[in-house]
């Protein structure tokens, strides 16, 4: 994919305030400091189109990116901050849930994690909601590069195992650029198979 143009639409707060137009849009999900505003940054090809919050846990938006004007990222609020109270993190799987649930145009969700160590419990929480929910789901697992090469397949099969899933898992490097082409095969098709849908 050649990212020709993209730009910060908005930060929405309520389904009234998401866009309307019906673009494929891919969500990314995961726990806070896991890289997914680096990943973001990578896959865009810029160096600070998303930025990392000041008070991790605390952004309650979804930000909305318009790529090619042909699909979007959506970037939800990161997961797991230990601020955040018990009553605060059912409410936020809720509206994540209600999001997932509601979006028509959510061709995919990328489900990001840390390569490094086993899933968190709400890793696996949120796993089985987006399973639940039956959207189609890639699992990314981040910062390849800080693990040793021999250690990729191992760490894989772990989140596999923790994770109780047989959706495709991709390790990735935000650093290096590591299988970014690979993530980027994914959304492709899925464009593809969007626009076909959309014709037919």
């Amino acid at each position: 994919m050649i990212v020709k143009q993209v730009s910060f639409e908005l930060g929405a707060v309520r389904p009234s305030q998401w866009p309307r137009d019906g673009l494929p849009e891919f969500a990314f999900i995961g726990r806070s400091n896991v890289g997914k505003s680096s990943l973001l940054n990578r896959l865009l090809q810029r160096k600070s189109i998303a930025r990392v919050s000041q008070h991790p846990g605390k952004t309650q938006q979804i930000n909305f990116y318009r790529i090619n004007d042909a699909f979007r990222f959506a970037d939800l609020p990161g997961y797991g901050y230990a601020t955040v109270s018990k009553l605060q993190r059912a409410a936020f799987q809720r509206w994540i849930k209600g999001y997932i649930e509601l979006r028509e145009p959510l061709a995919r969700v990328l489900h990001l994690v840390d390569i490094r160590h086993e899933p968190s419990k709400e890793d696996v929480q949120y796993h089985q909601l987006l399973q639940e929910v039956g959207c189609p789901m890639l699992v990314i697992a981040t910062k390849q590069d800080k693990i040793s090469k021999s250690a990729i397949q191992p760490s894989i099969q772990r989140i596999a195992s923790c994770l109780q899933t047989g959706v495709t898992i991709v390790p990735v490097s935000a650093t290096n650029a590591q299988n970014i082409d690979s993530v980027w095969s994914v959304l492709d098709a899925d464009i593809l198979s969007f626009s076909s849908d959309a014709s037919d």
